[in-house]
């Protein structure tokens, strides 16, 4: 039996990797994850999600054309026309999720959102205002922060919400599964931004939306991987009795 407090530790000693060693993760281990992800509990035990698992040339590719799709597309907000002209003619780089990634999040949870937003980049040391320097990070979620295996989440839209909260706990298990063999893992919410980079490399069956990617590999020992994003307690998510 594992000791709850070594437990404890393991899982608040997780964190998410933004920036991964070029050395490649074995396909057997892949599969483990994969494995270990596939113990959680589902809904029916229908397990209503896909993943699509890119490495290698394929890998790269999906990288590069994010990328391509980017440079286009932060032009949008950065106030000069010319670029946001390029931007309304270059359909590739609209944001084409499947799901609605791009709303404002609901007001009681912004100062959240915005707590870590402020304290990761203050500690990349890259100011509020610099728009080139903060699109150059936010840039690297399309280089999957170097990560060699980059793994597309798709849901499957018939079971809607249940299928994500499937998706999520299928996903927590393979992250704590890398963890403990020693590899990193960030879960990536910008990358379902353009599915369709992802459908031209693999054969994605009708019904299934992209919801996130999740980048794996072994942790370098940049400063950034240093972070660790505030953890509210547990009285922040209890509901008060009447």
């Amino acid at each position: 039996m594992i000791d709850s407090k070594d437990f404890s530790e393991f899982l608040a000693n997780r964190r998410s990797t933004r920036a991964f060693k070029s050395d490649p993760v074995d396909a057997k281990i892949i599969d483990e994850l994969l494995e270990d992800g596939l113990t959680a509990p589902s809904w029916s035990n229908t397990r209503p999600f896909l993943v699509a698992v890119a490495s290698g040339e394929v890998r790269d590719r999906i990288s590069k054309d994010m990328l391509e799709r980017w440079s286009v597309g932060s032009g949008m907000t950065s106030g000069n026309l010319k670029d946001k002209i390029k931007f309304l003619f270059t359909p590739k780089a609209w944001p084409l999720s499947d799901y609605p990634i791009m709303k404002p999040y609901p007001k009681s949870l912004q100062p959240r959102a915005r707590r870590v937003g402020k304290e990761l980049y203050g500690l990349l040391g890259v100011a509020r205002g610099d728009k080139k320097a903060r699109d150059a990070q936010w840039a690297k979620n399309y280089e999957f922060f170097n990560a060699p295996v980059e793994i597309f989440v798709f849901i499957h839209k018939g079971l809607s919400v249940f299928a994500a909260n499937d998706a999520g706990l299928f996903a927590e298990n393979l992250m704590l599964s890398a963890h403990a063999k020693g590899l990193g893992t960030c879960a990536q919410g910008a990358v379902a931004i353009w599915p369709k980079a992802v459908h031209e490399e693999f054969v994605i069956p009708k019904g299934y939306k992209l919801i996130y990617g999740i980048a794996i590999g072994y942790p370098d020992e940049a400063e950034v991987n240093t972070f660790q994003a505030n953890r509210i307690g547990p009285e922040e998510i209890s509901a008060k009795a009447k």
